[in-house]
């Protein structure tokens, strides 16, 4: 088995990076697909998401094999190339949520990436801000994929915002996130918003996400 390689980078902080890492995963997983989620980030906060979540699914047996498909692992300095490359033998889907700074690790996790997903809210400094890791990926000679993320209902700023990132010369997504309080609410009980909210706008917006990422990184 060869997994494909994500790596999710921003390093703008607030652009709502780790959120998509985690639905996205879960999205991955519910589909049939074993993902491991590796979390490089010192602020941690997919670790402490993913501990929710087993004390959550230790109350129930009903997501038993949603959680044996998804396993988290946190990684640190040099060990992060190699430990990809061991996860990569042994899932589907390795996902890598990666610090909001272009320091080594980064480095380390868009090289080792088969694509680079870019989260950017739709906001003039947000955009400018993306640059940076638009060029690391570019420096690394790794695919990379911008997505819209926490969209307002204002369909005219988003139409200027992604005419905007496509003068960066970077391939942006077709789906986007809009800004939904069910992503938040599904991840205070370590869920993700497939689980939570499966008919919810933002789960269909999860899932398209989902399977366009797949794609690109072929």
């Amino acid at each position: 088995m060869a997994a494909q390689v994500i790596t999710v980078a921003q390093q703008k902080g607030g652009a709502g990076k780790t959120t998509m890492a985690a639905h996205l995963a879960i999205a991955w997983s519910g589909a049939g697909k074993t993902v491991a989620i590796v979390d490089i980030d010192p602020q941690a906060s997919l670790a402490t998401w993913f501990a929710m979540r087993e004390a959550s699914l230790s109350k129930t047996d009903a997501r038993a094999a949603v959680t044996a498909a998804l396993t988290h692992h946190a990684i640190a300095g040099w060990r992060v190339a190699a430990r990809v490359g061991e996860l990569a033998r042994d899932h589907d889907i390795v996902l890598i949520d990666s610090p909001p700074h272009a320091d080594t690790e980064a480095r380390f996790a868009v090289r080792a990436a088969d694509l680079v997903l870019i989260p950017v809210q739709p906001s003039p400094m947000d955009i400018w801000a993306s640059q940076a890791t638009i060029a690391l990926a570019k420096a690394e000679q790794t695919k990379a994929l911008v997505v819209l993320n926490r969209v307002p209902a204002r369909a005219r700023l988003t139409e200027v915002m992604r005419d905007a990132i496509k003068r960066f010369d970077v391939t942006l997504a077709k789906s986007q996130i809009g800004n939904r309080v069910a992503l938040a609410s599904a991840m205070v009980g370590g869920f993700g918003v497939t689980e939570a909210h499966p008919r919810s706008t933002a789960a269909a917006e999860i899932k398209a996400l989902a399977q366009e990422v797949l794609k690109a990184a072929r």
